[in-house]
Protein backbone atom coordinates (compact mmCIF):
# COMPACT_ATOMS: atom_id res chain seq x y z
CA UNK A 1 0.00 0.00 0.00
CA UNK A 2 1.46 3.32 -1.06
CA UNK A 3 -1.64 5.54 -1.03
CA UNK A 4 -0.76 9.01 0.24
CA UNK A 5 -2.65 11.78 2.00
CA UNK A 6 -2.11 15.52 1.44
CA UNK A 7 -3.79 18.63 2.83
CA UNK A 8 -5.34 21.57 0.98
CA UNK A 9 -4.93 24.56 3.34
CA UNK A 10 -8.19 26.21 4.45
CA UNK A 11 -7.25 29.48 2.77
CA UNK A 12 -6.76 27.73 -0.59
CA UNK A 13 -9.89 25.54 -0.52
CA UNK A 14 -12.01 27.78 -2.81
CA UNK A 15 -9.16 28.18 -5.32
CA UNK A 16 -8.48 24.42 -5.25
CA UNK A 17 -12.16 23.72 -6.02
CA UNK A 18 -12.06 26.23 -8.87
CA UNK A 19 -9.26 24.26 -10.57
CA UNK A 20 -11.83 21.63 -11.60
CA UNK A 21 -11.75 17.86 -12.12
CA UNK A 22 -13.81 17.42 -8.97
CA UNK A 23 -15.38 14.24 -7.65
CA UNK A 24 -18.56 13.40 -9.52
CA UNK A 25 -17.76 15.64 -12.47
CA UNK A 26 -16.38 14.95 -15.94
CA UNK A 27 -12.69 15.15 -16.75
CA UNK A 28 -11.82 18.67 -17.92
CA UNK A 29 -9.08 17.49 -20.27
CA UNK A 30 -6.03 18.61 -18.32
CA UNK A 31 -3.78 17.35 -15.53
CA UNK A 32 -3.72 18.66 -11.97
CA UNK A 33 -0.52 18.92 -9.94
CA UNK A 34 -0.19 18.80 -6.16
CA UNK A 35 3.11 20.56 -5.41
CA UNK A 36 5.30 20.15 -2.35
CA UNK A 37 8.93 20.46 -1.29
CA UNK A 38 11.09 17.80 0.26
CA UNK A 39 11.07 14.04 -0.12
CA UNK A 40 8.60 12.58 -2.63
CA UNK A 41 6.56 9.56 -1.46
CA UNK A 42 6.92 6.08 -2.87
CA UNK A 43 3.64 5.92 -4.80
CA UNK A 44 2.90 4.52 -8.23
CA UNK A 45 0.35 5.21 -11.00
CA UNK A 46 -3.11 3.97 -10.08
CA UNK A 47 -2.58 4.31 -6.33
CA UNK A 48 -4.64 6.88 -4.46
CA UNK A 49 -3.85 10.47 -3.53
CA UNK A 50 -6.24 11.48 -0.74
CA UNK A 51 -7.21 15.07 0.03
CA UNK A 52 -7.80 16.46 3.52
CA UNK A 53 -9.32 19.92 3.98
CA UNK A 54 -11.04 21.65 6.88
CA UNK A 55 -10.22 18.70 9.19
CA UNK A 56 -12.00 16.13 7.03
CA UNK A 57 -11.00 13.55 4.50
CA UNK A 58 -12.67 14.77 1.27
CA UNK A 59 -11.81 12.05 -1.24
CA UNK A 60 -9.13 10.72 -3.53
CA UNK A 61 -8.00 10.60 -7.13
CA UNK A 62 -5.77 8.01 -8.79
CA UNK A 63 -2.17 9.04 -9.37
CA UNK A 64 -1.14 9.39 -13.01
CA UNK A 65 2.55 10.01 -12.28
CA UNK A 66 4.91 11.64 -9.83
CA UNK A 67 7.52 14.19 -10.82
CA UNK A 68 10.73 14.91 -8.92
CA UNK A 69 12.05 18.43 -9.51
CA UNK A 70 9.22 19.40 -11.82
CA UNK A 71 10.12 21.28 -14.97
CA UNK A 72 7.69 24.08 -14.10
CA UNK A 73 9.02 24.41 -10.52
CA UNK A 74 12.55 22.96 -10.27
CA UNK A 75 12.76 23.10 -6.45
CA UNK A 76 9.57 21.12 -5.90
CA UNK A 77 8.08 17.72 -6.58
CA UNK A 78 4.51 16.95 -7.51
CA UNK A 79 1.86 14.29 -7.69
CA UNK A 80 -0.13 14.43 -10.94
CA UNK A 81 -3.74 13.36 -11.41
CA UNK A 82 -6.53 13.85 -13.90
CA UNK A 83 -10.18 13.06 -13.45
CA UNK A 84 -11.72 10.00 -11.77
CA UNK A 85 -11.85 11.63 -8.31
CA UNK A 86 -14.07 9.91 -5.73
CA UNK A 87 -15.61 11.65 -2.70
CA UNK A 88 -15.08 9.59 0.45
CA UNK A 89 -14.49 10.29 4.12
CA UNK A 90 -13.92 8.46 7.37
CA UNK A 91 -15.75 8.86 10.69
CA UNK A 92 -12.85 10.63 12.41
CA UNK A 93 -11.56 14.16 11.87
CA UNK A 94 -8.10 14.59 10.35
CA UNK A 95 -6.13 17.64 11.34
CA UNK A 96 -4.37 19.25 8.38
CA UNK A 97 -0.61 18.94 8.00
CA UNK A 98 2.22 20.03 5.72
CA UNK A 99 3.75 17.63 3.22
CA UNK A 100 2.29 14.16 2.87
CA UNK A 101 1.65 10.97 4.85
CA UNK A 102 0.86 7.41 3.90
CA UNK A 103 -2.78 6.35 4.40
CA UNK A 104 -3.19 5.02 7.96
CA UNK A 105 -6.84 3.85 7.94
CA UNK A 106 -8.35 0.75 6.39
CA UNK A 107 -10.21 1.01 3.06
CA UNK A 108 -13.21 -0.53 4.84
CA UNK A 109 -13.38 2.61 7.03
CA UNK A 110 -14.19 4.79 4.01
CA UNK A 111 -17.73 5.87 3.24
CA UNK A 112 -19.24 7.99 0.46
CA UNK A 113 -19.20 11.73 1.19
CA UNK A 114 -22.04 13.38 -0.70
CA UNK A 115 -21.49 16.90 0.73
CA UNK A 116 -17.70 16.79 0.45
CA UNK A 117 -17.38 20.46 -0.64
CA UNK A 118 -19.31 21.71 2.42
CA UNK A 119 -16.76 22.86 5.02
CA UNK A 120 -19.51 23.09 7.65
CA UNK A 121 -20.49 19.44 7.37
CA UNK A 122 -20.56 17.95 10.89
CA UNK A 123 -19.12 14.53 11.62
CA UNK A 124 -21.60 12.07 13.05
CA UNK A 125 -19.93 10.46 16.06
Amino acid sequence: MSDVVVTVPKGLWAAWLAEGDLAGGPWQGYESHFWFGGHIPSIFPGERVYIVAHNRLRGFAPLIRREVRCELRPNTSCLVRRGDAVAVTIAKPIRGFQGWRYRWWQLEDEMPFQNWKDVNEVLEQ
